[in-house]
């Protein structure tokens, strides 16, 4: 371990409970923004289950209920969140080999109690099948809660195991077909989450989810990971 490195124990402690901690605000801040549309969503939508998110709201509607300013404010709340995660990071990192397990690692631990909290404080979602907006940007990603979490469990436990490999002097080296296994399974999951955004911005409801095309893009990126791994 280089002596610009912090103890690897204690960097997965550290941002697990800033994962955690941070989980609980993202969960604070869509329970409010929930509140802040719910008027409307009834309005365009009479009869909509409160707890149920789609159909969304159009640019239009998001207009004329003068909520649009909402909109911005949210795209601007999701770039800062992966600058939070990245820096954070940043900050207990002695390498980039260290950044980016310590980056993936927060982001995991971030996503799974995220969902963990809402559903303390709103009971939502009603199971891992639930369809949820993951992010906009650039487009509505959307799918079931399962597909995030699998994710961020996966994003975890290859960010732990890559702290721990790096802090016994054996760092885990990825070949240039390690990084485009994993880059090319994280587009794929990427589209399976934005294929139907059309659809969806377009207030319509969610379509039924391509577990297929997302286990595809998981698998390869987990093997192209653990073909590193096992490597000598």
């Amino acid at each position: 371990m280089s002596s610009n490195s912090l103890p690897w124990k204690r960097i997965v402690i550290a941002v697990l409970l800033f994962g955690t901690a941070f989980g609980y605000v993202e969960a604070a801040v869509v329970a409010y923004l929930r509140m802040l549309h719910e008027p409307a969503r009834q309005h365009y939508y009479p009869g909509r289950p409160a707890g149920e998110l789609f159909p969304l709201l159009t640019l239009e509607q998001l207009r004329a209920s003068g909520a649009v300013g909402t909109l911005k404010i949210e795209l601007g709340r999701e770039f800062a969140t992966i600058v939070m995660l990245a820096a954070v990071a940043l900050a207990v990192a002695g390498n980039a080999r260290q950044w980016a397990a310590a980056f993936v690692l927060a982001f995991g631990a971030w996503d799974i109690t995220f969902y963990l909290f809402l559903k303390v404080l709103l009971g939502w979602p009603e199971s891992l099948f639930t369809w949820d907006i993951l992010f906009l940007i650039p487009v509505p990603w959307v799918g079931p809660v399962l597909a995030p979490m699998l994710v961020s469990a996966v994003m975890m436990a290859a960010g732990t195991w890559h702290l721990w490999r790096d802090a016994r002097a054996e760092p885990l080296r990825l070949g240039a077909l390690h990084w485009a296994g994993i880059l090319g399974g994280a587009g794929i999951i990427i589209f399976a989450f934005a294929m139907d955004y059309r659809h969806v911005m377009a207030a319509g409801l969610p379509q039924r989810f391509n577990w297929l095309i997302f286990t595809g893009g998981l698998l390869l990126g987990l093997g192209s990971y653990a073909g590193a791994a096992v490597r000598r």
